[in-house]
């Protein structure tokens, strides 16, 4: 065999172990997730392209991906729950497990009638939380879908609402800040009460008068590196992988709507929140412009 077919033959193998490792999915529930917790309260439609999960004052409802992800896009259009939903969170989150976890968080907090919802975001890194940032939204999230979206590199964690970024979390492991990057993470979305703290500083109860509290989720897109405990970052090791989010960051224009959406929408940044941090910003904050 000549090295010409040896070499084409390497270069095929490479590709089709790329492919086998990157996860493209436009999320089917059958396929790609599993219940939680909720039994009837979760309810899969058209064909397990659309989730219902409901709440009441027994339980809520959840489910999880079957897979983890090192890496990766990851949309998902939701519609929360309508009228009065106080004391309720609605969430889409990446989370790997144990004690040192990580995690990308994106929980929209219930209101009173009228009211808007807050999108609540952290991140967690080897443990480390509490770096929160919180948002109005600038539409009604209960009147329609929209999409809501993690884009997750070794660079960077990136929020998007319906295309548009709102906060941007850097990898700043070169001043040796925890960033996540070594553990796969599992998708979850979970609807339950959490009055004690979601609405106001838990100030507004939730009124269980109006249950069963129902949001929706649909059209899933998954474009990730498939990661494992065992291996976590292997699927995404290869040089042949390339995704546009491998190396996705803002250009002038995306830095230009991020600020331009913090400015009129952010209602919380831990980053000035100097009672919460009596010894100091975390030291993220002076580093955080984009």
């Amino acid at each position: 065999m000549s090295s010409h077919k040896v070499s084409l033959m390497f270069f095929i193998s490479l590709i089709i172990t790329s492919l086998m490792a990157m996860a493209a999915l436009a999320g089917n529930f059958y396929q790609d997730f599993d219940i939680m917790f909720g039994d009837q309260r979760l309810k899969i439609l058209e064909e397990g392209k659309l989730v219902t999960l409901s709440l009441d004052k027994v339980s809520g409802a959840g489910f999880q991906s079957k897979n983890g992800y090192i890496f990766g896009r990851f949309d998902v259009q939701m519609k929360m729950p309508p009228g009065n939903s106080a004391g309720t969170v609605t969430t889409f989150y990446l989370s790997s497990s144990g004690p040192n976890h990580d995690e990308i968080d994106l929980e929209f907090l219930g209101n009173s009638t009228g009211e808007p919802y807050t999108l609540h975001t952290n991140v967690y890194a080897q443990g480390q939380g509490s770096k929160e940032q919180q948002f109005h939204l600038w539409f009604d999230p209960t009147n329609d879908f929209h999409t809501y979206s993690v884009v997750w590199n070794s660079k960077r964690i990136i929020f998007l609402v319906d295309g548009s970024p709102i906060r941007v979390f850097n990898n700043l492991e070169s001043l040796g800040l925890p960033f996540p990057k070594n553990q796969s993470m599992k998708i979850y979305a979970t609807f339950w009460n959490a009055d004690d703290w979601a609405t106001q500083g838990g100030r507004v109860k939730t009124d269980w008068s109006h249950a069963p509290f129902s949001a929706s989720y649909r059209n899933f897109n998954i474009n990730a590196c498939l990661g494992s405990q065992e291996s976590p970052s292997s699927s995404c090791s290869t040089s042949t992988n390339s995704s546009a989010w491998q190396n996705q960051g803002l250009n002038a224009a995306g830095r230009n709507r991020l600020r331009w959406l913090q400015r009129k929408f952010m209602v919380y940044d831990y980053c000035t929140d100097r009672p919460k941090f009596p010894k100091g910003l975390p030291r993220e904050c002076k580093h955080s412009r984009v």
